[in-house]
């Protein structure tokens, strides 16, 4: 039997209806009857009864054995045998008077609860915000960067007028063109008059 398996399937089974106060210690120097000594605490006897059923329901779930129970008919303190390990359910008030740590917990074993606590952890990650917060700045980055883009585009339009300018001096001309018209005209008659009074004086 893997006692890393049955240890887990102890805690989990404590765990599942809210035992206080979860401790594990390693035996295996002190006594070769068990390798895990479990103590727990229960607030009433209705808990600590449900807390003994729980661990033996789990470990039996999971394919280990179960020996014997001891002390459930007044709650206060309830022994679950499974064997390589034993589990020690208390009220606080046992618990502090026995005060099985003194005599078991030479070696105590590191729980791995991280499994539970990471299951909630990433039950929240969808609605972690703060990885979506960094978006919004190259957004408002790309925003100005527009809105600095925009008064150029516009101010183009306005420096169109400025073109019309060389139009203006090719209409100068004209007006020189119609003046020159009357000048002609007026040559033409003094060319003539001579010619009429030349006529009678040859003949």
């Amino acid at each position: 039997m893997d006692i890393r398996k049955l240890q887990r399937a102890i805690v989990d089974g404590l765990e599942d209806v809210k035992a206080q106060d979860i401790v594990v210690f390693n035996t295996e120097a002190l006594t070769p009857l068990f390798e895990r000594v479990i103590i727990a605490s229960g607030s009433s006897n209705r808990q600590t009864k449900a807390l003994a059923s729980s661990v033996r329901e789990t470990v039996k779930s999971r394919g280990m054995e179960v020996l014997r129970m001891e002390g459930e008919d007044n709650g206060e303190w309830i022994i679950v045998d499974c064997g390589a390990a034993v589990v020690h359910v208390m009220q606080p008030s046992i618990r502090e008077y026995y005060h099985l740590e003194e005599i078991w917990g030479a070696k105590p074993v590191a729980l791995k609860r991280a499994a539970k606590a990471q299951g909630l952890v990433k039950a929240s990650e969808p609605a972690a915000p703060a990885a979506r917060k960094p978006d919004a700045k190259p957004a408002a980055k790309t925003a100005a960067k527009t809105a600095a883009r925009a008064p150029a585009k516009t101010a183009a339009p306005k420096a169109a007028p400025a073109r019309k300018a060389p139009a203006a001096k090719t209409a100068a001309p004209r007006p020189a063109v119609r003046a020159a018209a009357p000048a002609r005209k007026a040559t033409a008659p003094a060319r003539k008059t001579p010619a009429r009074k030349t006529g009678p004086a040859k003949g």
